[in-house]
C-alpha cells in the first residue's frame, strides 16, 4: 500500500493529534489570519528544538481524552479509565510549562487553554485505587483513606478473613488431624474439611455441612458467625464502593466541557508539533501567503520524494496573466507528479504546514478540483468517457477564479479529433469564463497552439533525451 499525504506529515504522539492533523488536511483553511497563525507557531517549533522534543515526549503519555470523557459522560467509564484521565491531567502541567515562554499567538492561546483541572486531578488521585480491576462490582476500585466507612468495612472483612486463615493451624493443633483444611466456596461458604480416615477425631462442636467421596466438611458456630460478619461487610463494602465510584464519575462528567476544551488544545498542539518536526527533518520551508499568484521554487512532491532515492525539484509560476499552464511530455516523464505536487503544496500551506520547496509564495485557493486517472463504472452503465465528462462538468460548473484546477488528460475515451475538440473547448472556457488557475496535462500536442491565441495560456513540457538508443526521462520542466 502506498503512502498517503497524511503519512508523510504525521509525526503526532497521541490519537487526538492524529485525528486533528487528518482533519486539518481534509479541511484546509481559507482565512489568511488563521493560516499564518499556524505557520507562525510551526516556525517557532522548528527553531525551538528542545521545546518541540520535550512536548512530543510528554504528549506520548496523553490518553485519548475525547474518547475517555465520552465514556465518562455516558456512564460507561471504569476505574482504569478515570486513572488514565488523572495521569493525563498530571502530564498537562509539564506540557504547559514547556510552552510557557512561546512568542506565537497560536501557542500562547493553546498554553492558556491547557487547563489541568486541579480539583478533578486531586479527586482522582485521592479516590481511585492505583491498580484497580476492570470490573466495578468486585471491589478494589476506591483508594484506602478516601472514605472512612468503607475503610472500616474493608477492615472488618480483612480481619475476618485473617481469622479464618489462622483457624486451620489452630484446629490442627486442637484435634491432632494434620490433614485438616479450611476452605471456601460460593455455594456452601466456609468449611473445615476432614478426610474419612480421621472422622473418629472430629470434635463434638463440629456440625456437618457437606459430605464428599473421601471426606466430610463441617462448620463451627464461631466459624458461621465469622462468615456472616465477613459476607455482610464485603457486600456493604462493595455496594458503598460502587456508589462512591459513581459519585466520582458524575463529578468528572460535570466537567466534560472543560475536558473537551483541554482535549482540543492538546490535539492542536500535537498537530503543530508534528508539522514542526516534519519541516525540520525534511527541509520544508515556510510559505508566504500572498494576494495573487502561485510562485514555487524547487518544489517537491511530499509523498513521492519519500519513496524515491532521488527527486528532481521543479518550480512553478502562475498568476492572473499566466493562469493556464498546458503541460506536455511523454508518459512517465513527470507531468502527473508535477501537477499533484503543486496542489499538495497549496493544500499543506492552507492546512498550516510548511511546504516541500526552496521557496513558496502562494495565494489562497478556495477549492482544488481534479480530473485525474481513467476509470469506468460498468455496473452503473458509465464508461470511462462518461465519467470523465461528468467530472469535467462538475469542475466547469463549480470552479471559480479563486480555484485551482488540475486536468490530467481530457477526452481520452473518444476519437482523437473529438478528444482534442473537447480539450480545446475546456481550456478556452476555463480561460475566458472561469478564470481559474489551471494546470492541464495533455498528449494532444496540437493544444499548445492555444497559447498563441489566448493571453493567459502558456506551455511547459518535460524534457527527455536519448542515450545509447534509450530514452532518458529528465523529470525537469522546461
Amino acid at each position: 500500500k502506498g503512502l498517503a499525504l497524511v503519512d508523510t506529515v504525521d509525526e503526532t504522539a497521541c490519537a487526538m493529534g492524529r485525528r486533528e492533523l487528518t482533519d486539518w488536511l481534509r479541511r484546509p483553511l481559507i482565512e489568511r489570519d488563521r493560516i499564518e497563525a499556524r505557520h507562525e507557531a510551526v516556525a517557532e517549533l522548528v527553531d525551538a528544538v528542545q521545546t518541540r522534543e520535550r512536548v512530543h515526549e510528554r504528549l506520548r503519555d496523553v490518553y485519548d481524552l475525547e474518547r475517555l470523557i465520552s465514556r465518562v459522560s455516558r456512564g460507561r467509564a471504569n476505574a482504569r479509565d478515570l486513572n488514565s484521565l488523572g495521569s493525563t491531567l498530571a502530564v498537562v502541567l509539564d506540557i504547559r510549562e514547556a510552552i510557557a515562554d512561546s512568542d506565537s499567538a497560536k501557542l500562547r492561546s493553546i498554553h492558556d487553554r491547557l487547563d489541568d483541572l486541579p480539583e478533578i486531578r486531586s479527586l482522582l488521585a485521592e479516590a481511585i485505587a492505583t491498580d484497580p480491576p476492570p470490573e466495578l462490582t468486585e471491589g478494589g476500585i476506591i483508594a484506602r483513606g478516601y472514605d472512612e466507612t468503607l475503610d472500616e468495612l474493608r477492615e472488618t472483612e480483612r480481619s475476618g478473613k485473617a481469622w479464618v486463615e489462622a483457624l486451620a493451624e489452630q484446629e490442627r493443633e486442637r484435634t491432632g488431624i494434620d490433614s485438616l483444611k479450611v476452605g471456601h466456596n460460593s455455594v456452601h461458604g466456609y468449611y473445615i474439611e476432614v478426610t474419612d480416615a480421621n472422622l473418629d477425631r472430629v470434635p463434638e462442636d463440629y456440625q456437618r455441612r457437606q459430605t464428599l467421596k473421601n471426606s466430610e466438611r463441617y462448620y463451627t458456630p464461631e466459624l458461621k458467625e465469622r462468615e456472616e460478619e465477613i459476607v455482610k461487610a464485603e457486600q456493604r463494602a462493595d455496594d458503598r464502593e460502587y456508589q462512591l465510584f459513581v459519585d466520582v464519575r458524575e463529578t468528572v462528567a460535570a466537567e466534560s466541557e472543560r475536558v473537551q476544551e483541554l482535549a482540543d488544545a492538546l490535539a492542536q498542539l500535537d498537530a503543530l508539533v508534528s508539522f514542526g518536526t516534519v519541516a525540520a527533518e525534511f527541509d520544508y520551508t515556510r510559505p508566504e501567503i500572498v494576494s495573487e499568484g502561485i510562485e514555487i521554487e524547487g518544489g517537491r512532491h511530499p509523498v513521492v520524494e519519500r519513496t524515491e532515492d532521488a527527486f528532481v525539484p521543479n518550480g512553478a509560476s502562475l498568476d492572473r496573466e499566466n493562469r493556464v499552464m498546458v503541460v506536455t511530455g511523454p508518459n512517465m516523464s513527470g507531468k502527473s507528479t508535477y501537477m499533484r505536487q503543486i496542489a499538495l503544496t497549496a493544500l499543506l500551506a492552507q492546512a498550516g504546514s510548511f511546504v516541500p520547496a526552496e521557496r513558496a509564495r502562494l495565494r489562497i485557493v478556495d477549492r482544488v478540483f481534479t480530473r485525474v486517472g481513467a476509470s469506468d463504472d460498468i455496473a452503473g452503465g458509465r464508461s470511462t468517457f462518461m465519467i470523465e465528462m461528468t467530472e469535467l462538468a462538475e469542475i466547469l460548473e463549480h470552479a471559480s477564479e479563486d480555484s485551482l484546477v488540475l486536468l490530467d488528460e481530457v477526452g481520452r475515451g473518444t476519437s482523437t479529433t473529438d478528444g482534442l475538440a473537447i480539450a480545446r473547448a475546456v481550456t478556452e472556457h476555463l480561460h475566458d469564463e472561469v478564470g481559474a488557475t489551471t494546470l492541464f496535462a495533455t498528449h494532444h500536442h496540437e493544444l499548445t497552439d492555444v497559447a498563441e491565441r489566448l493571453p493567459g495560456v502558456f506551455n511547459r513540457h518535460f524534457r527527455t533525451s536519448r542515450e545509447d538508443g534509450d530514452v532518458v526521462f529528465e523529470h525537469e520542466i522546461a
